[in-house]
């Protein structure tokens, strides 16, 4: 078991650009003639590229790998596919075909190699898609994923920025994986609360995504790297704004007295630093804050449901075993973009 520290140095989403380089590198990049059939590219900030090829279909592409953030590599492979295959859903599209993203050291043993791709392959599998292939490069450290292709009509896809005022919002997982990890790497979690953040990883998002394709849903995305707070920042899109619940937000068990503990990411502090001045907090704990800054790796959906529909998908999320909750509002645009609030 030798190998076994050097294969989790920390990685999952924590591993992500900070949103405000990225933003910086995008903005200047050449964007060629428009396509027409280009319905959301990169430039939306959205989950996803969708691209129309009729008027009843179009496909959804979109790759995601990163480092292993746990030690097993075959949960490493289930919760790399399962955080790829998440972008899909977000949109509203089903997985039809998935490609491997390999980086691997040639003097590691390939057994380890085997594994990740076994749980990957698990995954996709689940997804109801087919592993098509993939590309592997030598590298001195591991890194794994998937190229993910989908469909969608349409009519039907789910931006993340479509939300009205009014529009419920309902997160579909816990919060809290990024810290709990951390605390794991250096031996601070309780094995109960390393599981429970093992668990929510590897969980398809497919399973949210087809409950609201029964209801009628404004805006999507999946809460990952960028955090709980990221992420609503990109669905508000500088036209909205957010109220939030503090005490409604599902959280990881252990995360936040590991945040007390500041056992912390420094992606998490990239967030805070990135988003934290569009945020106003009122009696919310330091540690809350955190968790809410804290980039999830194959997070939950967020959700902008209508009003009138809200209580009902909330039932039926629920009903499937997810730990669902609905944690805010949008509303009209005010002073500042986001409204966390705490119990006096």
């Amino acid at each position: 078991m030798g190998e076994k520290i050097v294969f989790c140095k920390g990685g999952g989403c924590t591993a992500k650009l900070g949103a405000g380089i990225l933003n910086r590198v995008l903005e200047k990049l050449p964007k060629g003639p428009k396509d027409e059939n280009l319905l959301i590219g990169y430039d939306s900030r959205d989950d996803a590229a969708v691209y129309k090829v009729s008027d009843d279909t179009a496909f959804v592409q979109t790759l995601d790998f990163f480092p292993p953030m746990v030690d097993d590599p075959y949960t490493f492979g289930q919760i790399a596919a399962a955080n790829a295959l998440s972008d899909i859903y977000a949109m509203g599209g089903e997985v039809k075909t998935a490609l491997n993203i390999v980086c691997f050291p040639e003097t590691m043993d390939l057994n380890i190699l085997g594994e990740i791709m076994r749980g990957g392959s698990e995954k996709v599998i689940e997804a109801g898609g087919t592993l098509a292939g993939g590309h592997s490069i030598q590298d001195s450290d591991v890194k794994y994923g998937l190229s993910v292709t989908g469909l969608v009509h349409p009519d039907r896809i789910y931006s993340n920025n479509g939300g009205y005022p009014g529009d419920v919002l309902i997160l579909t997982k816990k919060l809290g994986v990024g810290i709990v990890c951390t605390a794991s790497r250096v031996q601070e979690a309780k094995e109960e609360d390393m599981k429970e953040a093992v668990s929510s990883m590897i969980q398809l998002n497919k399973y949210a995504s087809e409950i609201c394709r029964k209801y009628e849903i404004h805006a999507c995305t999946d809460v990952t790297g960028f955090s709980f707070l990221g992420h609503l920042h990109e669905m508000l899109d500088g036209r909205l704004s957010a109220e939030v619940i503090a005490e409604q937000i599902p959280v990881i068990s252990g995360a936040a007295d590991y945040a007390n503990e500041f056992l912390l990411t420094a992606a998490g502090q990239r967030n805070r630093n990135h988003v934290g001045p569009y945020v106003e907090f009122e009696h919310v704990p330091f540690a809350m804050e955190e968790v809410l800054f804290d980039p999830q790796t194959s997070g939950g959906l967020l959700i902008a449901a209508a009003p009138d529909q809200a209580e009902r998908l909330l039932v039926e999320l629920r009903e499937a075993g997810l730990p669902a909750s609905a944690v805010g509002t949008l509303t009209e645009k005010k002073e500042k973009e986001i409204y966390v609030r705490g119990q006096r």
